[in-house]
């Protein structure tokens, strides 16, 4: 009888030996490769809370925004495409103070339902008209 070699199986198993390596350098990759977006907000330096000063309620302009979007600018209706104009004309009629802005102060009022959208259309149509004293009062509660 001849004899059968039988061979010994070593074991099947599949090498891990550079499985962390290759894990560490995908992380690494996808740490180097991915972006994160920051929203920015509102481009505006606000002043801080509390600061209280008397001010000439002539040089005053006050713009409510109502839940429908309904804008009334010294209690006359306006619509959003003329606030430019309207801010325009009341900048140029208070003149400018000892710093060379304007005078008007426009305080922008809402209320709590108004549209996000509509709230900054208007703002920005009151920054366009180049008001540079922009007061956002607190809504009603």
């Amino acid at each position: 009888m001849a004899m059968i070699k039988r061979r010994i199986r070593g074991d099947d198993d599949i090498p891990t030996g550079s499985l962390p390596d290759i894990v560490f350098m995908l992380l690494i990759f996808f740490l180097v490769t991915t972006t994160i977006d920051m929203d920015k907000g509102i481009p505006m330096v606000l002043p801080d809370r509390g600061g209280e000063f008397k001010v000439n309620p002539e040089n005053i302009s006050n713009v409510l925004i109502n839940a429908s979007g309904q804008v009334l600018i010294d209690d006359e209706p306006t619509q959003i495409n003329m606030i430019r104009d309207v801010i325009s004309g009341k900048v140029e009629a208070r003149g400018l103070d000892n710093d060379g802005k304007p005078k008007l102060i426009v305080s922008i009022k809402v209320e709590r339902s108004t549209s996000y959208n509509d709230y900054i259309q208007v703002l920005d149509e009151v920054k366009r008209a180049g008001a540079t004293k922009i007061s956002i009062a607190e809504p009603e509660k």
